[in-house]
């Protein structure tokens, strides 16, 4: 949490996705200077895919364009040759620059969901490195040491273990932080995993005498398997350029642990409604909102709303068991049929105040959607699945013949 007040206040609507400034009180007075900052994140073009880990940092570069500054994007192309090795536990093959440039292909349609592209400074980093000599790199190799390098935890640890690590990936974070050199940057965002390249950015504008940028460090998210940071080569994560049927399904296979972070770092749910999604009884809830989220943020509310729609459909007909008994609503009330009236009609409570327990008790779903509410009234069509816990369901008939047969235990 950020210490000082008229940081948080400036960067309130970052709040959820940056836990760290260094140092705010650098930061603090630019923002007093009273003019736009020019506020740098950039990115490999390591996959044709721009996805929602990535997005994590392109939202507060958006948000920080809102806020009236300069974004300044850098596309890595030839970074992405070298490799970045944070957090890695080997070193990353050389791509080409072909493979680069199939990368890039569609990655201005994809920025566009995120960034105002009208107002974006975007760099690609060929622009300098490719105008260096061998001499020059070896200046810029000059300006650390294997001493310093080797307080990367990532290297330390390979070192410990006896794994190789490649001169080529001491070079990345000088190439990163030379790339804040080239903009001027007064800002620059990055997770967790950057810090280090960060702070050697910060170093490296000292060295040739620039004000050194401050540094927005927020937390990262992990893939959907919960166990490695994402990345499409791990086949862990989900695509800016996926099917919106792929997103939301994807989304749907992120495990209960991950949760709380996805909803907060990953979507734009509001906080009293992640707690509240949170403390559901239903962990399906939970996942079907952040789903829906997910796909409303790059494809807009309707479609999100679509696809939870067909998921469900999709999902009642696969856990919903064809030999399922049918039992009557009764009759409609002016406005609908009240949910512990179908309680009773169904056998699942034998008096109001026990349905009242079942609804207050979070175990009352109507189509998988939980009742909340013990005074609810609900409209029906006739067919819609009332299931109370994970085994006691029935299908409800409107204006037909129900069987009076006790509801299935499934």
């Amino acid at each position: 949490m950020l210490q000082d007040p008229t940081l948080r206040e400036h960067l309130a609507p970052l709040a959820r996705t940056i836990d760290t400034v260094v140092p705010e009180a650098e930061l603090r007075t630019r923002l007093a200077a009273g003019r736009p900052l020019r506020c740098k994140f950039g990115i490999d073009p390591t996959s044709s895919s721009v996805h929602v880990g990535n997005a994590v940092q392109l939202w507060n570069l958006r948000k920080l364009q809102d806020l009236g500054h300069q974004a300044v994007l850098i596309l890595g192309d030839t970074t992405a040759t070298v490799g970045d090795p944070s957090g890695k536990d080997k070193t990353r093959p050389m791509l080409t620059p072909e493979a680069i440039e199939a990368n890039l292909a569609t990655w201005m349609e994809q920025l566009a969901q995120i960034l105002d592209m009208d107002k974006v400074e975007i760099h690609r980093n060929s622009e300098w490195f490719s105008k260096m000599g061998f001499h020059d790199v070896l200046g810029l190799a000059d300006r650390m040491t294997v001493q310093q390098m080797m307080e990367r935890d990532s290297f330390a640890k390979r070192h410990a273990s006896g794994d190789p690590i490649s001169l080529r990936e001491f070079l990345y974070c000088l190439m990163q932080g030379w790339d804040s050199v080239e903009v001027k940057a007064d800002v620059e965002l990055g997770g967790t995993d950057q810090t280090f390249n960060l702070m050697v950015g910060r170093r490296l504008m000292e060295q040739v005498g620039l004000p050194p940028q401050a540094c927005l460090i927020g937390p990262l998210l992990e893939g959907i398997d919960g166990r490695e940071k994402m990345s499409k080569s791990l086949g862990n994560a989900i695509g800016l350029d996926d099917d919106p049927k792929d997103q939301f399904g994807k989304a749907m296979r992120i495990s209960d642990e991950a949760m709380p972070t996805w909803m907060r770092i990953a979507t734009d749910i509001p906080d009293a409604r992640v707690d509240e999604l949170l403390a559901a009884a239903n962990p399906m809830d939970a996942k079907l909102a952040l789903a829906e989220a997910i796909v409303a943020r790059y494809r807009g509310a309707e479609e999100g709303q679509r696809q939870r729609d067909a998921f469900l459909a999709v999902f009642r007909r696969r856990e919903t068991p064809e030999d399922l008994p049918e039992h009557e609503a009764g009759p409609r009330g002016d406005d609908g049929w009240g949910i512990l009236d179908l309680l009773k009609t169904c056998g699942f409570a034998a008096s109001t105040s026990e349905g009242r327990r079942l609804v207050e008790g979070g175990g009352v779903h109507l189509d998988d959607v939980t009742v909340t509410e013990w005074r609810a009234r609900v409209e029906l069509k006739g067919g819609e699945v009332l299931r109370v816990g994970r085994r006691r369901q029935a299908r409800l008939v409107v204006g037909g013949s129900g069987t009076s047969a006790s509801a299935k235990e499934s």
